[in-house]
Formats: C-alpha cells, structure tokens, sequence
C-alpha cells in the first residue's frame, strides 16, 4: 500500500513537515544544487512527499510520466523484465537522487519500472508544475541539462562494464565503488544478493560462486552482508580485467 500526503509550504497538514524541514529535503536534492534560496521555495511550493512501505512499486514501464522523483529517505530501484521474466536492474537511487526526469521532459511514459528497496520517503514534482518554473527559470533547466549529462556518463560507463568485462570484474568494480561510498574496507551490501546479481547482469548463483572463489584466493571474507576487503590491489586487478584464476 503507498501513502501519498501533500506538504505544501502554505498549507501544512497535522504532523507535517515545516517550511523549513520541506526546503531543507528540497535544498538537499543534487539536482538543485546551487539554487538560491527563492529558487529553491519555488520548488517546494510544488512538491508532494510520497511515503512507501518496503516493495512498493512508484511506477511501472509504459506508465504516463506524470512527474519526477526525487529519494528524500530510502532506495529505489530501477528495473525492467524480460520477455522471459527476469528481472534486470539498471540502476540504484538513493537520497538526494532525481529519477524518472527523462520521460518527464519527453512528454512521454516510463520506459522502466521503480520500487522501493526499503521503506522510503520520494519527493514528487508533477510535470506541469515543474515545467511552468522551467520555462520562468532557465537556470534549473541548465542544472537538469548537467544531471542528464553525468547520467548519460554513468550509462555509458555501465554499458561497457556490462559488455567488455566478465563477471569476476564486474563484481570486483561493484565492490570497490560501494567502498568509496562507504568509505572503509569493511563493507555492507546495499543490496539483496539476488538484486546485486541483476544490477550486474547475472544470476544468483553465479555471483555466489565467485564470492566464494574470492574468499578462497584470499581477496575478500564474506560474512552474510558483510563483505571486508582483504587484498586490495588483487580487487584492482580483477576490477582492471586479469583474471580471477591468474591472481
């Protein structure tokens, strides 16, 4: 079941957020970065907080576009299926993230699907409403301009991993990009085993076999969803391409 309440700035509700609390989650958002404050008031006058339990789905593939998202508290993941039902991720969001802003622009529907990871608050802007301070503020289109850009990059970047590397590599670059987020040799999946196999393009199975090949060449330790890195200049290596039996 999702929860959708309206947090208006010149209407709060019982137990709503304050005008200060919704343009402080509206200032936090990495698409608005560098908005002045009257910039940024705009925005919150449009905006509708969305609560969702754990699994919910936001939107499904070939649904309206009818507004973009923002992760105020929570994950959601971006997916599609497969004619034969698998289900493939393409990416993660987590707060501050702006998804679904594409078709928005397009005046057309959602070419993937959304759900939550986790129990999430999602900052929503409805399409109308965010187009009409667009066209009044060329600024925040120049802003939407560099977000699709770093997108475009990271897909990109994506595609080649997915391509041109094998699974070792994929999981060995996966790992040390969630160590820069974390910061720390110590890791805690962000993710369900299965989820992680999709995102990298392959099945459960096959990910719990490499694991437990890198945890028997010394490179990792797993302990449920606890990853700690061991070597890491054997992970670069494996994230570099060689491979994971010339280690």
């Amino acid at each position: 079941m999702t929860y959708v309440k309206n947090r208006r700035l010149n209407n709060p509700e019982p137990g709503a957020l304050t005008a200060m609390d919704t343009l402080h989650a509206v200032g936090s958002v990495k698409l608005f970065a560098g908005l002045n404050p009257g910039q940024l008031r705009q925005m919150a006058d449009i905006v509708v907080e969305k609560t969702y339990p754990k699994a919910a789905r936001v939107f499904a593939a070939g649904d309206p576009a009818h507004g973009l998202y923002v992760v105020g508290e929570g994950r959601v993941k971006i997916y599609k299926d497969s004619i034969a039902g698998r289900e493939h991720i393409l990416h993660v969001f987590g707060p501050g993230e702006a998804f679904g802003e594409v078709p928005v622009f397009q005046g057309s529907a959602f070419p993937a699907s959304a759900m939550t990871l986790e129990p999430s608050m999602l900052l929503f802007f409805p399409r109308k409403a965010f187009s009409d301070i667009l066209r009044r503020d060329p600024e925040l289109g120049m802003a939407m301009m560099a977000l699709l850009s770093e997108r475009l990059r990271a897909l990109v970047a994506k595609v080649e991993a997915l391509s041109l590397k094998e699974v070792p590599s994929r999981l060995a670059t996966y790992l040390l990009l969630l160590r820069d987020a974390q910061g720390g040799e110590t890791l805690e999946l962000d993710m369900a085993k299965g989820q992680i196999a999709s995102y990298l393009g392959t099945i459960q199975e096959t990910l719990s076999r490499i694991l437990k090949k890198m945890s028997e060449a010394g490179i990792i330790e797993v302990a449920g969803k606890t990853v700690a890195l061991l070597d890491m200049g054997a992970l670069e290596r494996l994230a570099d391409g060689e491979r994971l039996e010339e280690l």
